[in-house]
């Protein structure tokens, strides 16, 4: 009988594995097609209220998700981190009118990841609540900052910023359309990049830093460096989320735009949409998103009205704090998990 050599071996298995990579790179490239046609059909209403702060969201998600998801470092200053990089591109857009707009996203987003470096250096010393309550000042403080001192705002009487011109090589993006696609744009490049990262030295050092860092430190993996080198990217992506936030959706900002809540509604989102996951950052964004329009229409619809909208926003806060308690004990690894088993169930009876 011929013998059956080692490279035919691991030949055999990796037709699969490569059929399987193929189809996920024909859907990601289907689906940004996809997102890229929206605006033949979809209404000013849609761009504006849903869709682009849905993505927005999803990349300050992505953000918090390689700092506490991939790195294990908890953190309550999203909100903070927001408000650098939207006060940092705005001043770059204005005070060196002659920087294109990528790159003053890009700069806001640099110094935004230098603060976040900052705040993160209690990480090397502290851990689990103590961090977060390091995190948390840092985001008081950097409220208090962009409220009491006025050159961040250019001197404006409500301390609020309003959105530059927004524009790439001659083309207006301040058009529904044009905010729609920059987002995209800016989301889709962020998302490969930080898929690559997770999957390089980088990402793997993360993974071993969260799941036990004394064993990393033993091992001599620069465990001081992996935290700090997660907080700036976590950071930089955050500070490019805050700018987006700011000019592509609300167009008028303050710092009080950027508050505790922001941090909380960002963290509700990875902890729903699934830690250590990057398809749970859009996932649970659209939750955040979506479930207030739904609650919305539901309440005017089907209620007539009778339901009064403060009280439909704690039905909304309990239906939130009831999700995430379930999901920390039943599904730590949230939405993205569930819907993940549910597509390899499908496919299974499928090949049956």
């Amino acid at each position: 009988m011929a013998s059956i050599g080692t490279d035919a071996i691991e030949g055999f298995g990796s037709t699969d594995e490569t059929a399987r990579s193929w189809l996920r790179i024909a859907l990601t490239v289907a689906l940004l097609a996809g997102l890229a046609a929206v605006p033949l059909v979809a209404n000013d209403y849609w761009l504006n209220a849903v869709l682009i702060p849905f993505l927005i969201m999803s990349l300050t998600a992505l953000g918090l998700n390689l700092l506490m998801g991939y790195a294990g470092q908890a953190s309550l200053g999203s909100g903070g981190f927001m408000a650098v990089g939207a006060y940092a591109t705005y001043n770059m857009l204005l005070r060196l009118p002659e920087l294109p707009l990528p790159v003053s996203l890009l700069l806001g987003g640099i110094i935004s990841g230098v603060v976040g470096v900052i705040v993160g250096l209690p990480s090397l010393r502290i851990k689990g609540f103590y961090l977060v309550a390091s995190t948390l000042a840092a985001q008081f403080v950097l409220e208090w900052l962009f409220n009491q001192y006025g050159w961040f705002s250019n001197y404006s009487t409500s301390s609020s910023i309003s959105a530059p011109r927004l524009a790439i090589l001659g083309h207006d993006l301040s058009s529904p359309t044009g905010r729609y696609l920059l987002t995209l744009a800016t989301v889709a490049i962020v998302t490969v990049v930080a898929i690559r990262l997770v999957r390089s030295q980088t990402g793997r050092t993360w993974m071993a830093i969260r799941d036990m860092d004394t064993a990393a430190s033993v091992i001599g993996i620069p465990v001081a460096t992996g935290k700090l080198k997660a907080f700036f990217v976590s950071s930089l992506v955050i500070g490019i989320a805050g700018a987006l936030w700011a000019f592509a959706y609300l167009g008028t900002v303050d710092a009080r735009s950027f508050n505790l809540d922001r941090s909380f509604q960002v963290m509700f989102a990875i902890i729903i949409g699934g830690m250590g996951s990057i398809s749970g950052n859009y996932v649970g964004a659209a939750f955040m998103i979506l479930l207030p329009i739904l609650l919305d229409h539901v309440g005017g619809g089907v209620f007539g009205g009778a339901i009064d909208p403060g009280q439909l926003e704690n039905l909304q806060k309990a239906l939130f704090g009831a999700l995430i308690v379930w999901f920390l004990i039943k599904e730590p690894r949230g939405l993205a998990a569930l819907l993940s088993r549910a597509w390899t169930q499908l496919a299974s009876r499928f090949e049956r």
